[in-house]
């Protein structure tokens, strides 16, 4: 290596040459959550008229500017004028608009959209000349969606560097000074990519070289044939003591590769770069390659709560636009109107809940006292709240019940208000807010005066349905098997007697003391004898497959972890269990397991329902004290490459060892489905971090049998996989973590978590719109009975349900519906919208016309064909429908 540097300078010292230029991307990253000292906009405008040759890369959060123009009015005005200069040769280039810094692999595909959405119109009120061409970030802010969501915002230029900031990962090194970075559906952004050649900088777990263009970097970026290379620091505005030098280079040339020049990335990649390549980059997920502290109590909480409230925000959208066009009561204090305000209110809470600090430092406070994981919890309560509200509103709007002829609204997860007796007949309102025909087990909540009831349920066309009264908590609930139709709602009408059914759920106490739980499409046992795990899954629809391998050394819904403080692994098979039958009846069968892990109790559950693919099971444990859970090696030191939290073999884990001979892993992403490449995903250094994270699901499939087993989470985790080790998800970690931090158990531990076994591929058994049901549970309103109120609606038919539904929303009088294709199949569909519209017209996602479509009216509704290709987002603008639709 030495010999190359010394014949490289040595040949351009004989011909003659002048030493070529490389090239600085310099700016600074923070805000007023993530950091942004008072007096940081003047000083950054005194530098750039000391220094007339510096150009910096702004990655600051937007809200920021909100607080500048009001304590520091004389700053933001010279900001804003040397700002207004967008051109090439302009020196200031916003290269993060987004507007909590998310680190995006961990948020679902809508929240990434939303971002960059809001986060560009805050900027553009305080920037307006602003113009968005490059997207870079100084963490590791990347998922593999970007290329479509970038473009359609109208950039043309991506960075994969962040070379100064790795804490919490990096991405793969590939290429040299170009590449074309190919997102799921085919977009190709140019990028520069972190090189290949650009290798982590010795004794730092947290850089590369391209932090600091040394002489070593820079070299071996003309050995590796990159004409341009270019460095890459985008400073902190936390560090004020250190990071407030202005030009991060600084004036002693012997320090660093000479000349450097400084450039914004638009500057360098249109006039300074080669400006194209050939080289492809077809980026998977497992290239975002990032490690935060999976596993730990606050890490597992706050991913919780962002989780419900992104579920909740767009459920709230959805049932808004319903209002909006069927509704025929008040909303939002005028008729049919669309509670824009606090739909943006209730985003951006949760935009700042996705905030990368609140994944990687969730410790640390802010300005107001709160750590961010408080803020996190305050900030998702507020947008459940508002969307909680929205929803409810909506609700009755579109029942035409009125306030007080509301009696209750619940989820097949979670109940509303207190139900009312009512001597009128009742009826109860369902709503689907995904793309595909439901039918599925809702549940409402009911008085507690119909206990003894003979209660059923009847559909708007008298056919009376199955139903089972379900005692939770004190409370009673009605369960009934419910159908409704795509984006829409069904009345059901409660009379006095009910549907006779022999019982398709049950569960029976076996003779060898097991517990057999059943219904129509699965046959479950369990052993409390060891622990309560399950012994047999069979599944009938695939002519009693039997999902579990009882050779492997796991069991199968096994607890298991390595307690450091013990030097053992606990598991739950070391005890025996108490086995709690919670439900049982025709429609659904639900058990309590209680067990111990050591000398911590747990409680696990398991429901299956009639007709129903998901297996359902919540988990909770309560710690006696705070055990130590993870590798024993409990030393940690900021420059040590092995960390205590990276290996998930010593983290609590619960176990689904399958039988299956054959095992490929594909994991879903935003607006991305991942085909593993991976053996294993484990690793113990910070230079060897392989991509691991469950964000809704992971699906293990059997090629020879063609069948596979998904598994759920109801929050962004890790997981654990490899040749030698089964399928299990991440439960708990509790032991040092990022700067030596102690990650400890202050709570008892509770989640959630579904299987489905299933034939075919995930494509074919759509698994995808299996995650959607979880995220988007059916509604349930309890009223009294209103002949006005229609008795069902829907919005929008597609074509063999080839679509997701990712959003429905309003602006002004136009409806924007957006698609996204799971699927491989790229043909043309019809998608039918029960509405009436002057014009439809695709939009990218800054709002700009790409095409005029051309529809067919019919019946009061108009049939569009659309194609979108694999893994693609669409957005269609209907304009006018709010108008016509008032107008009837």
């Amino acid at each position: 290596m030495k010999f190359s540097c010394i014949y490289f300078l040595m040949a351009l010292s004989l011909t003659g040459l002048k030493a070529q230029t490389a090239y600085f991307i310099d700016g600074y990253h923070g805000g007023i959550y993530g950091h942004y000292p008072q007096g940081q906009t003047g000083f950054m405008v005194e530098m750039l008229r000391k220094y007339p040759e510096w150009k910096i890369n702004i990655e600051v959060e937007p809200e920021t500017w909100d607080v500048v123009r009001q304590r520091d009015p004389e700053a933001y005005n010279a900001f804003k004028e040397l700002f207004k200069d967008q051109s090439e040769n302009g020196r200031i280039e916003y290269i993060n608009p987004a507007y909590g810094q998310s680190y995006f692999y961990c948020i679902n595909g809508e929240s990434v959209i939303r971002q960059f959405s809001y986060g560009i119109n805050l900027v553009r009120k305080h920037f307006p000349e602003a113009v968005f061409t490059t997207y870079s970030a100084e963490e590791p802010c990347f998922t593999s969606c970007l290329p479509p969501i970038l473009k359609s915002f109208g950039f043309l230029y991506a960075s994969t560097k962040n070379p100064n900031t790795m804490w919490g990962g990096y991405t793969r090194a590939y290429g040299g000074e170009l590449v074309n970075w190919i997102g799921p559906d085919g977009t190709k952004i140019l990028t520069v990519p972190r090189y290949a050649c650009e290798d982590f900088q010795p004794r730092s777990t947290w850089q590369t070289m391209a932090w600091y263009n040394s002489k070593d970097y820079i070299n071996r970026c003309f050995q590796a044939g990159i004409e341009n290379p270019v460095g890459m620091c985008i400073q902190d505005a936390a560090w004020s003591s250190g990071w407030n030098k202005g030009p991060w280079l600084g004036s002693d040339t012997s320090q660093y590769y000479y000349p450097t020049q400084y450039k914004t990335w638009r500057d360098y990649i249109r006039n300074f770069s080669n400006g194209a390549t050939t080289d492809d980059w077809y980026f998977s997920q497992e290239d975002v390659l990032v490690s935060l502290m999976w596993g730990a109590q606050v890490l597992q909480r706050l991913a919780q709560e962002v989780r419900v409230a992104e579920n909740k925000v767009i459920v709230a959208e959805k049932m808004a636009a319903l209002a909006c066009l069927y509704g025929n009561s008040l909303l939002s204090g005028e008729k049919n109107s669309w509670p824009g305000e606090r739909i943006d209110e209730a985003w951006t809470k949760l935009l700042l809940a996705q905030h990368h600090d609140c994944w990687i430092v969730p410790y640390n406070r802010l300005p107001s006292k709160r750590t961010w994981a408080e803020e996190v919890t305050a900030w998702t309560g507020f947008t459940g709240n508002v969307s909680d509200s929205i929803i409810e509103q909506s609700m009755r709007a579109l029942t035409a019940a009125g306030n007080k002829n509301v009696m209750s609204y619940s989820t097949n997860r979670s109940s509303g208000a207190s139900s009312k007796n009512s001597d009128d007949e009742t009826t109860v309102t369902v709503f689907n807010t995904v793309a595909c025909m439901r039918n599925e087990l809702i549940e409402v909540k009911i008085p507690n005066s119909w206990k003894n009831r003979s209660v059923g349920v009847v559909s708007f066309t008298g056919k009376q349905v199955h139903s089972q009264i379900i005692e939770k908590a004190e409370n009673l609930y009605l369960a009934f098997s419910a159908q409704v139709e795509p984006m829409g709602f069904t009345t059901y009408r409660i009379v006095q007697k009910s549907a006779k059914i022999k019982n398709a759920t049950s569960v029976i106490k076996q003779k060898d003391g097991c517990y057999l739980l059943e219904n129509d499409l699965y046959s479950i046992a369990i052993d409390p004898s060891k622990g309560g795990v399950i012994k047999s899954l069979k599944s009938k629809s695939l002519k009693g497959k039997e999902f579990v391998d009882v050779a492997n050394e796991r069991s199968f819904n096994e607890l298991r972890g390595y307690f450091y403080k013990e030097e053992a692994f606990l598991s739950n098979t070391q005890s025996p269990a108490v086995i709690e039958i919670l439900e049982q009846g025709p429609l659904s069968v639900k058990v309590a397991i209680h067990g111990k892990i050591g000398i911590h109790p747990f409680t696990q559950t398991i429901r299956l329902a009639q007709g129903e693919k998901r297996i359902d099971m919540t988990l909770k444990i309560d710690w006696q004290d705070n055990p130590g859970i993870g590798e024993a090696n409990q030393t940690f030191r900021n420059e040590d490459y092995r960390k205590p939290f990276y290996d998930e073999r010593y983290k609590l884990l619960v176990h689904f060892p399958a039988n299956m001979s054959s095992q490929q892993i594909y994991k879903n992403a935003p607006f991305d489905v991942c085909e593993s490449r991976l053996e294993n995903i484990f690793f113990n250094s910070w230079d060897q971090i392989k991509h691991n994270i469950i964000l809704n699901w992971v699906d293990l499939y059997d090629k020879t049998t063609n069948s596979g087993l998904a598994l759920f989470a109801d929050h962004t985790t890790s997981y654990a996989h490899g040749q030698d080790h089964p399928l299990a998800l991440t439960v708990q970690y509790s032991g040092k973590g990022l700067w030596g931090r102690d990650y400890t158990l202050s709570r008892p531990t509770e989640i959630s978590y579904a299987l489905i076994p299933h034939a075919g591929t995930w494509k074919e058994s759509h698994i995808w719109s299996e995650g959607e049901r979880i995220n988007e549970p059916m509604l349930a309103v309890l009223t009294a009975y209103n002949p006005k109120s229609p008795s069902a609606k829907n919005l929008i038919k597609i074509q063999d349900n080839a679509y997701e539904l990712t959003s429905v929303t309003c602006k002004g009088r136009d409806l924007y519906v957006r698609f996204f294709n799971a699927q491989n199949d790229a043909s043309t569909k019809s998608v039918t919208f029960n509405l009436q519209a002057d014009r439809a017209e695709l939009v990218e996602l800054n709002d700009e016309v790409k095409e005029t479509l051309q529809f067919t009216k019919t019946d009061g509704a108009m049939k569009i064909d659309l194609s979108i290709p694999p893994f693609g987002i669409r957005t269609i603008r209907l304009a006018n429908v709010i108008e016509r639709k008032n107008a009837q």
